[in-house]
């Protein structure tokens, strides 16, 4: 399904009193307001729906970004492949999945095996074969992964090597250097990172660095016209710090804005009342990422609050401990109940492992072979991108709301069971699961 539509086509209504919205807006070279940067950006970014859930609630979107490499629909599921490469699956198999776009680690692949190293290979594109889109993370969330090898100054990150012991300053400057190497089509600005369960002034300390490191991401920018900088939202669980970043980062006609600082422990309930509060306030016309979600329940929840992107380890990594996702939830392949049974993983999955790999087959490999874990890292990879497609459908479709409810019934067929806080996030876009 082609989800491009003409640039001079009106708006019109497509039923049960949902309004498609077609516009389309070119990000040009622009002075900064505040820091006197000239921005310039790479690709297009079309509003293709702005779907009004029940009422004047108008957060869930259909976009494509029009990209230098490849378009991207959204709402998007972006695998994660650290090192350039996702563990267990190949560019090709990847490719074959229908994966718009990718993840690489600016730290990772600044350490090893270096930019300098893959800009001889064209950048990442040339160096991984990948024919698609790519983003590269600044390296930041490492200040809290590898928080006992680092030390934050205004100057950057300090890290101690994990492979050598030597001291490395990621600078903003350094982070925007390597990213302009790797050659990605969206690229994130440095930003402070602190777990989102820390509380008091370093939350605040963290914020206020990170809109000074987004203007000195903007300055240092080489490849403003081949690369898209967004920005990342900080804040904590504080509302009115995430406020104050808010208001300053949108200041900054950057091309996007992701949401940082969140999914690392803190409770559900202020997970999505700090995500909705960011979509409240981030302009519609501008991609909105949230960074390190991939339970399948929070990608639909959080299309449902105004989010267009989301990455992700999480279907690589429970794939190499035996679990397969479902449309039910979970399956444990390498549970002996199993062992006999005949059936793909999920009977309506069109992915290479469902077609031709049952589940005993899968649990007698996890005994001896790694290839198990292959084969379950290419089910759990094609369920997220099929999952994220349907969603994009029941969206153009006019039917995302009844998406959600048939979702949920079916991953918590008792009803009783569905997630308080999924309940009230749902809510709060007039959702009901009843």
């Amino acid at each position: 399904m082609c989800l491009l539509q003409s640039a001079d086509q009106p708006a019109y209504v497509c039923g049960l009193g949902y309004t498609l919205i077609v516009s389309q807006r070119r990000w040009n070279p622009v002075k900064q307001a505040t820091t006197e940067q000239t921005c310039y950006v790479s690709f297009y970014f079309r509003v293709i729906s702005l779907i009004a859930v029940a009422g004047d609630n108008n957060k869930t979107s259909l976009m494509t970004m029009i990209e230098p490499v490849c378009t991207v629909s959204t709402p998007v599921f972006m695998p994660v492949g650290t090192q350039g490469t996702l563990k267990g699956i190949t560019v090709d198999q990847l490719e074959d999945l229908g994966c718009q776009i990718c993840l690489g680690n600016t730290y990772h692949l600044g350490m090893r095996p270096g930019p300098d190293l893959i800009e001889k290979a064209n950048g990442l594109h040339g160096f991984m074969n990948w024919k698609r889109n790519l983003l590269t993370d600044s390296g930041g969330f490492q200040m809290v992964s590898l928080v006992e090898l680092s030390e934050v100054t205004e100057e950057g990150v300090k890290f101690r090597s994990p492979y050598d012991c030597k001291e490395i300053l990621l600078s903003p400057e350094k982070s925007i250097s390597i990213q302009n190497s790797l050659g990605s089509d969206i690229m994130m600005q440095l930003d402070d990172v602190v777990s989102s369960t820390v509380t008091g002034p370093r939350v605040e300390e963290a914020m206020h660095r990170s809109v000074r490191w987004l203007d000195r991401c903007i300055a240092a920018n080489k490849n403003r016209d081949k690369q898209n900088l967004f920005a990342i939202i900080q804040g904590g669980l504080n509302a009115e710090l995430r406020k104050a970043c808010l208001d300053e980062m949108t200041k900054r006609d950057v091309p996007g804005f992701a949401i940082g600082g969140l999914s690392g422990g803190e409770e559900k309930d202020d997970f999505w009342r700090m995500v909705t509060l960011s979509t409240d306030h981030l302009p519609r016309e501008k991609p909105r990422y949230l960074m390190g979600v991939g339970y399948a329940v929070d990608l639909v929840v959080c299309v449902a609050l105004g989010c267009d992107m989301f990455d992700c380890v999480f279907p690589t990594r429970t794939a190499r401990f035996g679990s397969a996702l479902v449309p039910w939830g979970t399956l444990q392949v390498k549970h002996k109940q199993y062992a006999k049974d005949f059936k793909p993983i999920d009977p309506d999955c069109q992915c290479p492992t469902c077609k031709k790999h049952s589940r005993a087959y899968l649990h007698a490999l996890f005994k001896s072979d790694t290839a198990a874990m292959h084969h379950i890292t290419i089910h759990n990879i094609a369920y997220q991108l099929t999952l994220m497609r349907s969603v994009r459908e029941s969206i153009v479709e006019g039917r995302f709301p009844q998406f959600i409810r048939t979702f949920m019934k079916r991953l918590f067929p008792s009803g009783d069971q569905y997630p308080s806080w999924a309940v009230d996030a749902l809510a709060s876009v007039n959702v009901t699961l009843d």
